[in-house]
């Protein structure tokens, strides 16, 4: 997703003076009447399991999915919010997608067992112009990536949640050179994918260890890495599991001593960007195409057996 923002970096000036108070509209007002909602019965590409530790992926049960596209997926460690990326029509230009009213991140809370209507997150001062998405959450802290009025290029920002909201924004000071692309924190360590200079080629998985507040110099994780992409890591909670998405699929590396193994796949066909509750159960984007074209994501789950 964090390349679909590079569109965004002229559209924020070219379209600043359309800029709309934010106000939450509902984002079903915005899918095409003509959309058609898919469903598992109707995917002419099932995700499916390929490992024995996880159930078949069923889409997130409640009201998250719709006919537009969820992606991104975020989960708290509890496992009762679900953070997501949505836009009502994949083919609507990113430049316009950002004027439509709905089209960034939103929230879902879990009650009895399935997800409730989500709400939007405003992320910028009302009246200003910004693409937001590929979230993380720990804590009251949230980091997101950016393209807004004021700042040229993508950039990361951290914002607080107080008093029922996030608020307090601030750009996020990594070194621009790591060109820092979607990413996990855990316990101090920065897990995220880059295609910056010292790789295997494309996009590569790198850490890097935050001291005296600062963060070190990546590290280069190569047992996950090849000349191809890898990216949109997630570390579990204890650190001896490593979630890759490439060549459209997801992929689980153990750590075995100070060593991750070779990356297996877990999920396929379609299957990218995993986030893990405390019970190992993954959540992650499932898209839909029309021949080679996207026309729909949702958000899948595999329960942990």
């Amino acid at each position: 997703m964090r390349k679909l923002f590079i569109i965004l970096i002229l559209a924020i000036f070219l379209m600043s003076s359309c800029s709309k108070e934010n106000i939450e509209v509902s984002r079903y007002s915005k899918i095409p009447t003509t959309s058609i909602k898919i469903t598992p019965d109707t995917d002419a590409s099932p995700v499916k399991s390929l490992s024995e530790d996880y159930q078949d992926p069923i889409p997130v049960p409640g009201k998250v999915n719709s006919a537009g596209a969820e992606d991104s997926a975020f989960i708290t460690s509890d496992g009762n919010t679900l953070y997501f990326f949505f836009t009502p029509d994949v083919k609507v230009p990113i430049e316009k997608q950002i004027l439509d009213g709905v089209t960034g991140i939103w929230v879902s809370k879990k009650v009895n067992n399935e997800f409730q209507e989500p709400t939007r997150v405003f992320l910028q001062d009302q009246g200003k112009v910004a693409g937001d998405g590929c979230e993380f959450v720990q804590d009251n802290t949230m980091l997101f990536c950016s393209v807004r009025e004021g700042y040229t290029g993508i950039h990361w920002f951290s914002a607080e949640f107080k008093d029922g909201i996030w608020k307090n924004w601030k750009l996020v000071d990594f070194n621009p050179e790591y060109k820092v692309g979607e990413l996990h924190i855990i316990n101090d360590e920065l897990y995220f994918h880059s295609d910056k200079t010292g790789g295997k080629g494309g996009l590569d998985i790198w850490m890097s260890k935050k001291v005296d507040g600062k963060w070190s110099e990546p590290v280069n994780v190569e047992e996950v890495n090849t000349a191809g992409d890898e990216g949109w890591p997630f570390i579990n909670q204890d650190k001896t599991e490593l979630w890759i998405t490439k060549d459209y699929g997801l992929w689980r590396s153990k750590k075995v001593g100070e060593k991750w193994t070779k990356p297996e796949l877990m999920f396929s066909p379609l299957a990218g960007e995993a986030s893990l509750d405390n019970n190992g159960n993954v959540y992650f984007t499932h898209h839909f195409l029309n021949g080679d074209k996207i026309i729909e994501a949702d958000i899948y789950v595999a329960y942990k057996k």
